[in-house]
């Protein structure tokens, strides 16, 4: 492990959107290397069963409810003595373009970004004073690149790295590291209630949920701000920034393929 490495041992961890998927994942993981783990989820059965099944304590609520958020994080340091670790996972992926419903928007910002703020306002204060602390975002590739089809889901990941970026440069010398989690397709139940061509795109090479969790592992044995579970998501950020016309047009020929699909051409 570096120097700037996590030592999981006896470490206080939080996991938000822990009752499945890559929540559930990184839960067990951060387990059965030594942590003592809070299970948050919105579902409270989900939760408890995975609290359960990993000898750690479940704390049911929003991820998105700034007050829920507080007292998530005031009950960790109640139950647990410090917080080492604090994994805002909990996501939403709701599709359409700029015709998908306004309530869809503002799930899709509440979930993404604002809780991702919540979490940030309620452990600075904690961590700040005694000048550590880490803070892992579930963000995606789509905040890196774009998800055709899904328009309230890419731009709020993208939002959310951009905050995660703003984090990381504002606080970064004050002891708190910021990495953000971008995987393309994990077989998660979000991707399960997918449909249509993209859907498909994401599936073909898709993780499991437990292969992210060990990334995350071995991200936390350094800092590197970005966690890539899938590597080429890395030459594609750098084709994007390189030459962003032509990466766009790369992307619109991929839409105008899955607009033939879906017409059955």
């Amino acid at each position: 492990m570096s120097s700037a490495g996590l030592d999981l041992a006896g470490a206080g961890v939080v996991v938000t959107g822990g009752g499945s998927g890559i929540g559930a994942a990184l839960a067990t993981r951060f387990a059965a290397a030594g942590a003592r783990v809070i299970v948050n989820d919105l579902d409270a059965e989900a939760a408890r069963a995975v609290a359960d099944r990993i000898g750690g304590h479940a704390v049911p609520g929003d991820a998105a409810d700034r007050a829920e958020v507080g007292r998530l994080v005031d009950t960790a340091y109640e139950r647990l003595g410090r917080v080492d670790l604090f994994c805002a996972n909990a996501g939403v992926a709701p599709g359409g373009g700029v015709d998908a419903e306004l309530d869809d928007w503002d799930s899709a910002w509440r979930v993404n970004v604002l809780a991702h703020v919540h979490a940030a306002r309620a452990l600075l204060p904690y961590w700040l004073p005694v000048g550590r602390g880490r803070l892992v975002l579930t963000v995606s590739a789509a905040g890196l690149l774009t998800l055709l089809g899904k328009a309230p889901y890419s731009v709020t990941k993208h939002a959310a790295i951009g905050f995660a970026e703003w984090l990381r440069a504002t606080y970064a010398h004050r002891g708190i590291t910021v990495q953000a989690l971008c995987p393309q397709g994990v077989r998660t139940p979000m991707l399960a209630s997918g449909e249509g061509p993209t859907a498909t795109l994401l599936d073909a090479d898709a993780l499991e949920p437990e292969q992210v969790a060990d990334c995350v592992l071995a991200a936390l044995d350094g800092d590197g701000f970005l966690i890539l579970p899938h590597p080429e998501v890395a030459t594609f950020y750098a084709r994007r920034a390189a030459d962003p016309d032509r990466w766009l047009r790369g992307m619109n020929r991929v839409q105008q393929g899955l607009d033939a699909a879906a017409d059955g051409r």
